[in-house]
């Protein structure tokens, strides 16, 4: 059930409600979303809930079919390839122009990120592991200086979360992702731009592979 809040409207909580659930794979592809059931779900009404649905077939999330209700597109398998695509090279932007502007206090959250990953690479400890790979990425989009490629990137991180997670799921990947923030902050550290963005591009290129590897799997 919803909330309810002064700060957002109810309209505006049940799209992100539902947009997460999708997102996240709650619904899956294929799935039909009445108002009526997702009324009691979320414990709104009807018109909230279809202002939702709306905006969320405006991003393609879902499908809306005369006299069917909504049908969950999700995200496919070639939104999932541009969009690492486009994050191979905004993301080597990024830490290219972090490498340039990045303050001590956000060098130590980096620092600090990898040491904790390298610790819970030790104890298998998966889950921290998720968050402080997606923290690493945000500082370095905080630390790029700029807002608009900030707000972009995460928009992106947040549209691929669960997939990004299942590319971790790939034997090994979680070490080699360590390793390989390790080798980006070094570049990061020493003000290399042109490494630092080689680095970025080869690690998100590295990830989208495993992603994909990882999808392949899980349909055999």
């Amino acid at each position: 059930m919803i909330i309810s809040g002064r700060a957002k409207s109810l309209e505006e909580m049940t799209y992100e409600q539902l947009e997460t659930d999708i997102l996240d794979g709650f619904y899956k592809k294929g799935d039909a979303l009445t108002e009526l059931a997702l009324s009691a779900r979320l414990g709104v009404s009807r018109t909230p809930v279809r202002s939702a649905l709306h905006r969320l077939a405006e991003e393609g999330l879902v499908e809306i079919a005369p006299n069917k209700g909504a049908v969950v597109v999700g995200v496919t398998t070639d939104d999932l390839i541009d969009t690492y695509r486009i994050r191979m090279r905004l993301e080597g932007l990024a830490s290219s122009m972090a490498a340039k502007r990045i303050t001590e206090e956000e060098l130590r959250t980096l620092t600090e990120s990898v040491e904790l990953s390298e610790y819970y690479i030790g104890k298998c400890d998966t889950e921290h592991l998720k968050e402080l790979d997606t923290e690493f990425h945000s500082v370095i989009f905080g630390a790029s200086g700029n807002r608009m490629l900030s707000r972009i990137l995460s928009e992106l991180h947040k549209n691929i979360k669960s997939y990004r997670k299942l590319s971790l799921t790939v034997p090994g990947r979680l070490e080699h992702s360590v390793r390989e923030h390790k080798e980006i902050l070094e570049a990061i550290r020493e003000g290399n731009e042109e490494l630092a963005e080689r680095l970025t591009s080869l690690h998100v290129e590295r990830a989208m592979n495993n992603m994909i590897a990882a999808m392949k799997a899980e349909t055999c």
